[in-house]
């Protein structure tokens, strides 16, 4: 049964979402996650599997231009709280800024989660699994928690994710990504569509 643990312990089998949405022009926003997937792996992580590249309508509605999203599957020796600081890094070297919440993003890599490590326990976890809406908009936590709390009810981390770890288990619910991802609404799947990028 997976526990909460000390965020020092490594972390193979990391799931990580990728978007960018800093121009209307899907193509070059299929290119910033090209560029960096590349760069991670340069910068020393294992790429183990990338998904398709989807188009994905902005959340929430109205924030601002479509996504691009992908998800990478990734092996490292690093702990939690330095694959999200080398994560930061890369965001920033794309010239990511967080002016606002969910505003625009030139580069948006997120943590999803570290095999079934649960941080910093399973009752914040939980907390924040279960956050109403209208409360996420003005609230983040100020620590990682992992898996991502609202990873379960979003299709565009959910769809590119059952491309590279559809067998991956929820250590809370017990859910398995492929699970989770049939189990959305149809009104939010039929907006993740998959992009052919050049």
């Amino acid at each position: 049964m997976p526990q909460a643990i000390n965020s020092r312990i490594t972390c193979p089998k990391v799931l990580v979402s990728l978007g960018s949405n800093a121009t209307s022009r899907r193509r070059e926003s299929a290119k910033i996650l090209r560029d960096a997937v590349e760069h991670l792996a340069a910068q020393g992580f294992r790429i183990t599997r990338v998904s398709r590249y989807y188009s994905t309508p902005c959340f929430p509605a109205g924030a601002g231009p479509d996504f691009v999203n992908a998800a990478l599957g990734i092996d490292t020796d690093l702990p939690p709280d330095e694959i999200l600081s080398a994560l930061h890094q890369v965001e920033a070297g794309f010239g990511r800024e967080r002016p606002s919440r969910w505003a625009p993003r030139t580069l948006d890599l997120d943590l999803i989660a570290c095999g079934g490590i649960i941080l910093p326990s399973k009752s914040v976890l939980a907390h924040w699994m279960n956050l109403p809406l209208d409360d996420q908009k003005t609230r983040a936590p100020d620590q990682l928690i992992l898996p991502h709390p609202r990873m379960h009810e979003r299709a565009f981390v959910l769809i590119p994710l059952a491309d590279v770890a559809p067998d991956w288990h929820h250590p809370i619910t017990g859910k398995t990504v492929q699970q989770m991802a049939d189990e959305l609404p149809d009104e939010e799947k039929k907006g993740v569509l998959p992009y052919s990028h050049p």
